[in-house]
């Protein structure tokens, strides 16, 4: 071969690797090309996709989530965000007798045995209940709420049959505390009794129980009311026993209780219903609100309110004016007489001091039934108590025409019946200045409160605050002057009413108070439901000697919690009622 035709030869073997070179490189650049329009269609997809979720289905999506993050139920808290109620994982014991297939045996060991390993991890384990449980076959929870612990040692039982399935119960982190104004939730997961049923749908609602709900108790208050309304119940041998603490300016419940109580973690049948065989006609469910639910003739704590209207309305224009006190008043053949002699003639301070039903009562017939009536509207005794929870007492005797007759008896606390709440309201708007306010369960925040609407004049609220302080530095009302805290209140002792009449031997005894009274902001309640003369209370049954050292050992408990320290250089000034208080009769 010459050189030329090498030449030739290798230029043209250049030029089929160079073609060869450009049609790797197209094909190179095309599979690129087209992984770029790939990736690019599905990042369209994608983008089309995030689009349709985010837009065109946003609420199913997020409503979806919520759920999978939220417990089953919301939380209640307290006034200061103390849990009172939350959502707790646990598990239960499930029995389930087919477990073990067509064998015929639904468990390996006896009935007798097993119960005998449960009753071991289960001190308070109704064993004959579950031996029979066992015997029957039949399926079904034998206890709910167990520890992870408790489920590892059934487990270890080596029982097919005794199951540990998962699930989310109702805890209650402070055990009985404030259980009436809780409630608890039922096996079927819905509220029952206080707020858990007031506020069931809320609590169920994904959209709504993301955040707590704040009650307007706070738990301090809370504990400090129950330890001495149970001391006061304990030490008296009573039936029962219920208290508040109530906000004068808005109507919050800082405390609310009802004894005895019951633990809403584990509520047993006889906390909700009586037995068919009790025969005792007092008796009453744990669950029953005796502060809320329950009437009574609230006897002389009603006097300084008929007291009250008098000034408002006008009747009573003289604090130092006199009324005849030495014989019985008449009301049709009914002789109104006082427990003893107090004086011939009795003024208003001394009145309520000694608490005279003659003396109240001819005060109320100067008011005049139609008046009276009036402002117990106004006060709210004609209706059912504003709270939130369902059960309110309906009140009695205020229906019918309103004669002399009953405005006499109203006058000092009988013919009509009422809860301890209705008291309790009435009491705010005579010493908050004259307005009243319903009762709210409800955390108000500051500013929000409700504008409520007016009873009484200023002047009158004012004249009422002297009036009350100066019982409990006179009168029945001392056992409950706790230094410092500028108490004032009055007592009502009420016999208990039957099928027959008046109850003799049954006396509700309350106390109901304010604090302090140079600028009320709290009133306390304490009531006791049929208290015995014990040594305690001096053997004596009336509410001077069992529910006022009640309140007067409760306010410097909770006085500093609520912002009110004790000040033995404050008071209201009551030195145009001292004269009168100690003046000859």
């Amino acid at each position: 071969m010459n050189a030329l035709g090498g030449t030739a030869a290798i230029a043209t073997g250049r030029g089929n690797l160079f073609s060869i070179r450009q049609k790797f490189l197209l094909t190179a650049r095309f599979r690129v090309l087209t992984l770029l329009l790939l990736f690019a269609l599905l990042a369209m997809v994608a983008l089309a996709r995030i689009a349709f979720i985010g837009v065109a289905q946003p609420a199913s999506s997020q409503t979806s989530m919520t759920e999978a993050l939220l417990p089953e139920r919301g939380e209640i808290t307290d006034r200061h965000g103390i849990p009172l109620a939350r959502a707790f994982p646990a598990y239960a014991l499930w029995f389930n007798p087919k477990s073990m297939g067509d064998t015929g045996a639904p468990l390996v060991k006896s009935p007798a045995q097993v119960t005998k390993e449960l009753a071991a991890i289960f001190p308070d384990l109704d064993q004959d209940n579950v031996l029979r449980r066992l015997k029957s076959g039949k399926p079904g929870y034998l206890r709910r709420r167990v520890l992870p612990e408790q489920a590892n040692k059934i487990l270890a039982i080596g029982e097919l049959g005794l199951e540990t399935p998962r699930e989310t119960d109702r805890y209650y982190p402070q055990g009985s505390m404030a259980a009436h104004v809780l409630g608890y939730v039922a096996a079927d997961g819905t509220g029952r009794v206080g707020m858990e049923a007031v506020l069931d749908e809320q609590l169920r609602d994904p959209a709504s129980r993301a955040e707590p709900v704040p009650l307007s108790i706070d738990m301090r208050v809370q504990g400090a009311l129950e330890d001495e309304l149970r001391k006061g119940m304990l030490a008296t041998n009573a039936l029962g026993a219920a208290g508040i603490i109530l906000d004068v300016d808005t109507g919050e419940v800082m405390a609310l209780a009802s004894l005895p109580e019951f633990d809403p973690n584990e509520v047993k049948q006889s906390d909700v219903t009586l037995p068919k065989s009790n025969t005792d006609p007092n008796a009453l469910p744990r669950v029953f609100n005796r502060f809320t639910n329950q009437v009574y003739e609230l006897g002389s704590t009603f006097k300084p309110v008929t007291v009250a209207i008098g000034i408002d309305a006008g009747t009573i224009t003289d604090l130092g004016r006199t009324w005849k006190a030495n014989e019985p008043l008449m009301v049709g053949d009914n002789p109104i007489r006082d427990t003893h002699f107090i004086g011939n003639y009795l003024n208003v301070p001394q009145t309520l001091i000694h608490s005279s039903n003659i003396t109240s009562g001819k005060m109320a017939k100067e008011i005049g039934g139609e008046r009276m009536l009036k402002y117990f509207e106004l006060l709210g005794f004609h209706e059912r108590p504003y709270i939130e929870l369902k059960a309110r007492g309906a009140p009695l005797g205020m229906r019918g025409d309103w004669t002399e007759s009953k405005a006499i008896y109203a006058g000092f606390g009988h013919g009509i019946a009422v809860t301890p709440l209705h008291l309790a309201s009435s009491y705010a708007a005579m010493v908050n200045g004259g307005i009243w306010r319903p009762a709210t369960l409800r955390k108000i925040e500051a500013g929000q409160a409700p504008k409520g609407r007016r009873v009484f004049k200023a002047s009158t609220s004012a004249r009422m605050n002297q009036l009350l302080r100066m019982i409990a530095v006179y009168g029945t009302g001392r056992n409950a002057d706790a230094p410092g805290f500028r108490v004032g209140g009055k007592t009502g002792s009420a016999e208990k009413s039957g099928a027959g009449g008046p109850l003799r031997t049954s006396l509700v005894s309350t106390f109901a108070a304010a604090f302090p009274m140079d600028r009320p902001r709290y009133v306390v309640i304490a009531m006791l439901d049929e208290p015995k003369g014990t040594a305690a209370s001096s053997f004596q049954r009336t509410a001077a000697w069992n529910a006022t050292p009640v309140v007067g050992r409760v306010i410097p408990r909770v006085g500093p919690m609520l912002g009110v320290v004790p000040d033995e250089n404050r008071d209201v000034d009551i030195s145009d009622l001292r004269p009168l208080a100690e003046g000859g009769r």
